[in-house]
């Protein structure tokens, strides 16, 4: 990332195949995410990857981190779902699940105690939902 401009999840993949590295995009995100690299400007109009230090980003909380503690209930209706959260925690879950970087999700919403999650489909919606009451340690 310091020596190239990778634009994509994709192009770093392709990259780390030359490289002898077979990764799928699921855990490439992770990395990503582990690794604190943000999408940033480029002088061009594009973006590319950097890290988070160098970008000014901040680092987002963890996902698996986060649920267990913030995570009262979720609800789905159609392809949203609504999470409640205590007071204040809204915003760090919403965070977290945007910098996630989920297929299903195309963005979150977040107030006080309630994250609204758009995902792409019914189907999506029932994916998530399912993913974060595993990860939240609820039933299913």
């Amino acid at each position: 990332m310091r020596r190239e401009t990778v634009a994509s999840q994709e192009q770093l993949r392709e990259r780390l195949k030359t490289e002898g590295f077979d990764v799928t995009q699921a855990t490439l995100s992770r990395d990503i995410r582990e690794l604190g690299l943000a999408k940033v400007a480029s002088p061009d109009g594009g973006s590319h990857y950097a890290p988070a230090s160098e970008s000014g980003a901040a680092i987002r909380p963890h996902l698996e981190q986060l649920l267990p503690a913030t995570l009262v209930s979720l609800e789905g209706v159609g392809a949203l779902l609504v999470l409640k959260t205590p007071a204040g925690g809204a915003q760090a879950l919403g965070l977290a699940l945007d910098g996630a970087g989920w297929d299903e999700i195309i963005g979150t919403i977040a107030g006080d105690d309630t994250v609204l999650v758009i995902t792409r489909s019914e189907r999506a919606c029932r994916a998530v939902m399912v993913r974060l009451k595993e990860l939240a340690g609820l039933k299913a």
